[in-house]
């Protein structure tokens, strides 16, 4: 029986040879300060990768600062 898409193989991988459930790069938002793994979709980007997420990103790094955020 074929499982189709998202087999669980390894051919075709596009995140490098990051073995399945290896632990995954992470940064801090600088809008909100929370941490926030790699996703395949900032794989050509992730050196410019600041933000968690569309709303931080439209908050600003000064968000952080005026009190937006903190836990």
């Amino acid at each position: 029986m074929s499982r189709g898409r998202g087999g669980g193989g390894t051919a075709g991988r596009r995140d490098g040879d990051r073995a399945r459930g290896a632990p995954r790069p992470e940064k801090i938002c600088v809008a909100c300060g929370r941490p926030f793994q790699w996703r395949r979709k900032w794989a050509a980007c992730w050196g410019e990768v600041r933000y968690c997420s569309d709303r931080c990103r439209a908050r600003g790094a000064g968000a952080r600062a005026a009190g937006w955020g903190l836990h």
